[in-house]
C-alpha cells in the first residue's frame, strides 16, 4: 500500500513485518494479503500470532487508523484480498470505514470481515446492511480466537477464484 499503513511493529509492539507486496499487479486483490484495521496493539499482536501459526504464507499489513483508508486503497497499485476491520476505534469508526470501503467501486473485490468485540445485534445488523462480508466476535481465549480467525480466513480464501 505504498507505505500508507503502519507496519505490525508500530501497532503490535514486537511483531515483525512480513515482507512482500500486498496485492497482484493491476489492482486485483491478492488473496494472500490481509490488511488488519485495528487500534488495539494487544489485539493486533494476537491476530499476528494467530495467523502466523495458522497461515504463515499470508502477508499481513496493519493500520490503527481507518481515516482515509478507502481513498488510500483506491489509489494504491496493490490491494489486499481481505480486510479484518475492528469497529470500535477512536476517530473514524469501523462503521464509517466499512461504508467508505463498500462505496468505492474500485474496492469491490476486497472481502471485508468485521472482527470486533461487540456482540450487540444492532451492530451485527448494521454491518451486514452496510455490506460486511462477515461479522465475527473476538473471543477472549487465545485458542478460540485463533480457531475462529483461522475458520474465517479459510472460508474467505476458498471463495476467491484462482487464476
Amino acid at each position: 500500500m505504498n507505505g500508507t499503513t503502519d507496519g505490525p511493529a508500530a501497532v503490535a509492539g514486537t511483531a515483525e513485518h512480513r515482507p512482500g507486496g500486498s496485492a497482484l499487479p493491476g489492482g486485483r486483490p491478492d488473496p494472500h494479503a490481509v490488511l488488519v484495521v485495528e487500534d488495539s496493539a494487544e489485539d493486533a499482536e494476537a491476530i499476528e500470532r494467530a495467523l502466523g501459526r495458522t497461515h504463515p504464507h499470508l502477508r499481513l499489513e496493519f493500520t490503527a487508523d481507518g481515516a482515509g483508508l478507502a481513498d488510500r486503497l483506491a489509489a494504491a497499485d496493490r490491494l489486499p484480498g481481505l480486510i479484518l476491520l475492528d469497529l470500535n476505534m477512536p476517530g473514524v469508526s469501523g462503521h464509517e470505514v466499512l461504508a467508505s470501503l463498500k462505496a468505492a467501486p474500485a474496492l469491490a473485490g476486497i472481502t471485508v470481515v468485521v472482527f470486533t468485540s461487540s456482540t450487540a445485534s444492532a451492530e451485527v445488523d448494521a454491518c451486514y446492511a452496510a455490506g460486511a462480508d462477515s461479522y465475527i466476535y473476538k473471543p477472549v481465549n487465545f485458542e478460540l480466537f485463533r480457531t475462529v480467525l483461522k475458520g474465517a480466513v479459510d472460508y474467505w480464501q476458498r471463495q476467491v477464484p484462482r487464476s
